[in-house]
């Protein structure tokens, strides 16, 4: 989930394919999608030879309240005849698209892709053909989870699909799977979800436990919100220290605390909530935090991100600053990132101050001011209650209309399947508190901890254990 960057997967950094278009209602002539679901079209897929690309139709809304369907691009990998049958692979954000990834990702899991058919989905509102297209939040946020856009691009986008964002939510894409899995003719699947992508699984598992074989959870979002403040993102604010200190004990030691650094400067500069978004962007670049010179890195930006917020605490704030600029956020291609299926999403998924989308906006804000007033310094530190509430997914949905919700899971704990919950110990997007949160939910789960790493451990791990561990799992 998360972050200009990663958008809690950063799958978006390997996406070649460009161009983009409004995803649009088309009107329902037949409800054959709802009873006879099928991919059409069948084609090889650009630049990915092994794989079929495909067009799967869906409902608008999966309830038939409202008319109208959605064509999604599908992927598909040739093998039929996959020993294991069908591996479901769900891409992140929400905003991310899967069928022009899915060559990508079966490369990084080559003993997997022997033995099962991997299939990868732009899910609504996603992708080349079907991105939601909101020029003004796609310029200033892109793919942030944090930096707040301004009030007015909320507005436009909201504008652009009208009543239709009621329809961009989780809980439709969950209809959408399942009608894909019935069109790849399976019974049963194996999911295996990064950032936001787990959170699908996680619910699709939950809302479809008899169409279920294994589950994979890679950068672990919670698929319940048990306290209502994960959009407060407080448990990314609090690991924040964790991760800094456990970074600086690497030798050599820094020999100073980052934590205490970074929260004297959050309590001494305005842009708090921009630094933040530079750390959970700045782990896709460097894991470690502290290397001068990283790989990924902006141009003409300069690494080392702990020493630039331990220069700053002292005086000499210019690396910091070249860093905020370099990570900036805003400017993702439409194909690789649709801001506007992120908000909708998250604006109709979450819990806020002041509840649901379905509430009204009069009293958003000053339910976001009880809550900043009500958080006591250990449930933020290092950071602070402005910066809690400061976030994009807060100050975005507080502008967002009233929206249907329809985001609760079905029950508190994951079904009894196999579920292997993957995480790094120094992911900011999805901390590893969370993974350790979701365990206690997964009666038949296991947890791996990949030391030393970030975001998106299939994707982007530097060494092997987390996709080794992924390969034992699922194939055996």
């Amino acid at each position: 989930m998360r972050s200009r960057i990663s958008a809690a997967l950063v799958l978006a950094l390997v996406l070649t394919a460009s161009g983009g278009a409004t995803a649009a209602a088309r009107p329902t002539g037949t409800t054959e999608a709802r009873t006879s679901p099928a991919l059409s079209d069948p084609h090889p897929c650009a630049d990915q030879p092994g794989f079929t690309c495909s067009w799967l139709t869906v409902p608008l809304d999966h309830r038939g309240q409202a008319p109208g369907e959605l064509k999604l691009q599908v992927a598909t990998g040739d093998n039929a005849d996959a020993p294991k049958g069908v591996l479901l692979f769900l891409s992140g954000g929400p905003g991310q698209p899967g069928a022009s990834l899915i060559k990508r990702i079966s490369e990084r899991l080559p003993e997997v892709a022997r033995q099962y058919r991997f299939v990868m989905i732009d899910q609504r509102g996603t992708g080349r053909f079907g991105a939601i297209d909101c020029p003004m939040l796609q310029a200033q946020v892109g793919s942030s989870d944090i930096e707040p856009p301004a009030p007015e691009a909320v507005r436009e986008c909201a504008g652009i699909l009208g009543d239709r964002r009621h329809y961009f939510t989780t809980e439709q894409t969950l209809g959408d799977l399942d009608l894909l899995r019935r069109a790849v003719g399976v019974r049963k699947m194996s999911l295996d979800g990064v950032s936001y992508g787990s959170w699908t699984a996680a619910r699709y598992a939950d809302r479809y436990p008899r169409n279920v074989n294994k589950v994979v959870l890679d950068s672990v979002l919670p698929h319940v919100d048990s306290r209502g403040d994960d959009m407060l993102y407080l448990t990314g604010l609090r690991a924040t220290a964790r991760v800094l200190r456990d970074a600086c004990r690497v030798a050599p030691a820094c020999g100073f605390d980052p934590a205490e650094d970074l929260a004297w400067l959050v309590r001494h500069r305005r842009d708090h909530v921009l630094i933040f978004d530079l750390l959970v962007s700045y782990e896709f670049a460097d894991p470690t935090y502290r290397d001068p010179d990283a790989n990924n890195m902006p141009p003409n930006t300069p690494g080392d991100v702990i020493g630039a917020i331990h220069r700053a605490r002292h005086g000499d704030p210019a690396r910091l600053d070249a860093q905020l600029r370099g990570f900036n956020s805003g400017g993702d291609p439409i194909a690789s990132y649709s801001s506007g299926l992120h908000i909708a999403t998250i604006c109709g998924d979450g819990r806020f101050p002041w509840g649901t989308s379905e509430a009204p906006l009069a009293g958003r804000q000053r339910a976001i001011e009880k809550v900043r007033d009500r958080l006591p310094e250990r449930a933020t530190w290092p950071f602070t209650a402005e910066t809690a509430v400061g976030n994009a997914f807060v100050q975005g949905c507080r502008h967002w209309p009233v929206s249907r919700h329809d985001a609760e899971a079905a029950r508190p704990t994951l079904p009894k399947v196999p579920v292997l919950l993957l995480n790094g110990d120094r992911d900011l997007s999805t901390p590893l508190e969370w993974a350790r949160e979701e365990l206690r939910r997964a009666p038949h789960g296991r947890l791996v901890v990949v030391r030393g790493a970030a975001h998106s451990i299939q994707n982007r791990e530097r060494g092997t254990a987390g996709r080794e561990a992924v390969t034992a799992f699922l194939n055996g």
